[in-house]
């Protein structure tokens, strides 16, 4: 095992909007003070009853997702903790993801595809 799963992100246009709304299908809190996340107006959580978080990402001129059409597909990215950011990257590389954007060095995640083009994020936790 490379890494535990922290939270599935799903792109939107209001993160805190999209969160209540998820918030009063599930439960759970919005924005729960969270050492991983930093929320504000481009990213909101919600911490559920099961212990699954969600987040929601602002996304400029976000177009929706158009089932089934996929020239219009669904749009979200995993985040994935791990204690060692370098370690994490040799392992997932080698497994086949292909690095996007590895950051700062002061930044704690950086951006992955999986070998089918879907973006994932390792976060240091």
């Amino acid at each position: 095992m490379i890494a535990d799963l922290q939270c599935v992100v799903l792109d939107c246009p209001e993160p805190t909007e999209l969160a209540e709304f998820y918030r009063a299908l599930v439960g759970g809190a919005v924005n729960q003070e969270d050492r991983r996340w930093a929320v504000g107006d481009a990213w909101a959580t919600l911490h559920t009853p099961s212990g699954l978080v969600l987040a929601f990402q602002r996304v400029a001129d976000y177009t929706p997702p158009q089932w089934p059409d996929p020239t219009r597909p669904q749009q979200f990215h995993l985040d994935l903790g791990v204690p060692d950011l370098d370690r994490a990257q040799e392992q997932v590389l080698a497994a086949g993801a292909r690095l996007l954007d590895d950051g700062s060095s002061e930044r704690a995640w950086r951006i992955y595809a999986d070998p089918a083009g879907h973006p994932f994020c390792l976060v240091r936790h």
